[in-house]
């Protein structure tokens, strides 16, 4: 009896979202990234840390909304066309599935590859490295590093 074995086929490429930023892009597999929405709806409190921007409303979930820029050293902003990218939670904690980003614009699709270009950047914290995407420049972020950030100032 001869049986051959399956052998999933190889992926040459996978496609992933540019998430624009007040001062900088972001690239991020597109599996990693539940939902993009519009920014509306934030519970703010007074005593929440600058990066924090509240809480969000989303499919009758409320989910920390953050600013990359101020969890990375920067300032928050909110720009003229501000969307939110809803993503999944990578930490394994059972009450945290989706966090959520303020992003400053609309995310732009492309197909990446293993030719994706690293390049010799300063890197910000929460930032794993810094990519050649065109003419550009996008930053891969750490999203664990950003979720323990909640754990470690007690807010997931």
């Amino acid at each position: 009896m001869n049986q051959a074995v399956a052998t999933p086929p190889r992926v040459d490429s996978l496609t992933a979202l540019l998430l624009p930023l007040a001062d900088r892009t972001l690239l991020l597999p597109n599996v990693a990234v539940a939902e993009i929405i519009p920014y509306r709806g934030v519970q703010t409190s007074p005593d929440l840390p600058p990066w924090l921007l509240g809480q969000l409303g989303w499919r009758d979930l409320r989910l920390p909304l953050l600013s990359f820029e101020a969890a990375s050293g920067g300032r928050a902003q909110l720009g003229a066309t501000p969307r939110v990218a809803v993503f999944n939670a990578l930490g394994g904690r059972p009450r945290v599935k989706f966090l959520a980003l303020l992003l400053q614009g609309i995310p732009q699709s492309l197909k990446v590859d293993a030719q994706l270009a690293r390049i010799d950047a300063e890197l910000a914290p929460l930032e794993l490295a810094a990519v050649q995407v065109g003419e550009g420049v996008a930053r891969i972020p750490d999203l664990q590093a950003l979720e323990q950030k909640l754990a470690d100032a007690g807010l997931i």
